[in-house]
């Protein structure tokens, strides 16, 4: 059996950069989570939250390929919170099942330059097509970002950070 370096490759920086996220959240309760520390609205537990959300989105479409796809909007509501009936530990516990369905499927896929119907949105609405592997780098970028934000959170919130973790 041979390796192919650019999916392992992949799925190594998708988990790297999962890692960096949750460095964020180490110490951090369900309170803490929901809590707003700067003029944003973003919280830590909303941004979990949302990152898990966009992997699950994202891996879906790969997996369903549905040319007639639209964006629900009415899902942004509510995309960015900590619901009142979720926890850290139950979306860290999640994520960890999300990533390992996205490694499987990268491991699985046919082909990464397989071309993908995204769905319509408000914002988007002509239909485009994109590779596999640009739809795993944008998990990633999203990934990336959103750690960037956890990180500024979590400094207002109590001075750590993922260099900084205070005991």
């Amino acid at each position: 059996m041979t390796v192919d370096h650019e999916r392992e490759e992949l799925i190594k920086m998708l988990a790297s950069q999962r890692d960096i996220f949750r460095i964020t959240l180490r110490g951090i309760g369900d309170e803490q989570a929901r809590q707003r520390s700067t003029v944003s609205e973003l919280t830590l537990g909303g941004l979990l939250h949302h990152v898990i959300n966009v992997e699950r989105h994202w891996t879906t479409i790969v997996v369903e390929r549905d040319p007639n796809s639209e964006f629900d909007v009415s899902r942004m509501d509510s995309e960015y919170t900590l619901p009142a009936d979720e926890t850290v530990a139950g979306l860290l516990a999640e994520w960890d099942v999300v990533a390992e369905h996205t490694a499987k499927l990268i491991r699985e896929l046919d082909n990464l330059e397989d071309s993908v119907p995204t769905p319509t949105a408000p914002w988007a609405p002509e239909r485009e097509w994109l590779t596999v592997r640009h739809i795993l780098l944008h998990i990633l970028r999203e990934i990336a970002h959103h750690s960037g934000h956890a990180d500024i959170i979590r400094e207002s919130l109590d001075g750590a950070n993922t260099t900084y973790q205070r005991a």
